[in-house]
C-alpha cells in the first residue's frame, strides 16, 4: 500500500471504483481491463495496482459500496416508519432493490471467481458489508412483523438472499435473448425487478 494519508488513500480507491462503475455502464465484466479503469482515473493508470491487484478485487469493493447503500436505505425506512403491513414492506423492500439494479447486476455475474480473484483483506471488507446486509433485512422482519418466529425470518432470509442472485437475468433481456426465446416457444411473462420482487417478498411473508 502506497505511503500517504488514510484519507487521500480512501480518496484513490474511491475513484477507481468509480471508474469502474462507468464502464461497467457500458461493458461487461469480461470486457473490461485493469489497464482500461487505470486510465479512466486521474492518476498514473499503474499506480491502481497499489490499491487493487485485480480487477474481481474493484468490482467485489464496488458491490460492497452498493451493499452498504442498500443497508443505509433501509436504516433510513426503518427510522422514519415504524409500522407496515405486509403488502407495504413487500413493496418497500421491492422498491429498495428496484434502485440497486447494479447490486443486482453484479450478483447476476459468476460470483464464485470475484471471490476467489480477491485477497484475503478484501474479501473479508465485502463480507462484513454483506452480513451487515443479511442483519439490516432481519432488523426490519423484527421491527415489522414482531410476531414472526425466529425460524420464520431464518428460512425468509434463506431464500430471499439467494433469491438476489437470479433477478437480473430475469429482468434485463436483451433482444438477442427475447428473440431466442421466442423462436424456442417459450412462453414468458417479462417483468420488472419491483414486480417479480414483490411477489417473492409477498409469497415469503405468507398470509
Amino acid at each position: 500500500m502506497p505511503k500517504g494519508s488514510p484519507e487521500l488513500t480512501e480518496a484513490r480507491r474511491e475513484e477507481i471504483v468509480n471508474a469502474c462503475e462507468k464502464l461497467y455502464q457500458t461493458m461487461s465484466f469480461k470486457e473490461i481491463t485493469m489497464g482500461q479503469i487505470g486510465r479512466a482515473t486521474s492518476f498514473t493508470r499503474t499506480s491502481i495496482y497499489n490499491y487493487f491487484q485485480t480487477k474481481e478485487e474493484i468490482f467485489l469493493a464496488l458491490l460492497k459500496r452498493e451493499y452498504e447503500l442498500w443497508i443505509a436505505s433501509l436504516k433510513k425506512t426503518m427510522a422514519e416508519v415504524p409500522a407496515m403491513t405486509k403488502d407495504e414492506f413487500a413493496s418497500m423492500l421491492a422498491h429498495s432493490l428496484e434502485e440497486r439494479a447494479q447490486l443486482l447486476k453484479i450478483l447476476s455475474m459468476n460470483h464464485y471467481d470475484m471471490e476467489t480473484g480477491s485477497r484475503p483483506e478484501h474479501l473479508e471488507a465485502f463480507k462484513v458489508a454483506y452480513g451487515a446486509s443479511i442483519r439490516a433485512v432481519m432488523d426490519c422482519l423484527t421491527q415489522y412483523f414482531p410476531e414472526m418466529s425466529i425460524r420464520q425470518k431464518q428460512d425468509f432470509i434463506y431464500t430471499f438472499f439467494p433469491f438476489l442472485f437470479g433477478i437480473y437475468p430475469y429482468t434485463y433481456v436483451t433482444p438477442k435473448q427475447r428473440a431466442a426465446m421466442e423462436e424456442a416457444g417459450v412462453n414468458y411473462v417479462f417483468m420488472s425487478i419491483y414486480e417479480i420482487s414483490f411477489h417473492c417478498i409477498r409469497k415469503l411473508l405468507g398470509d
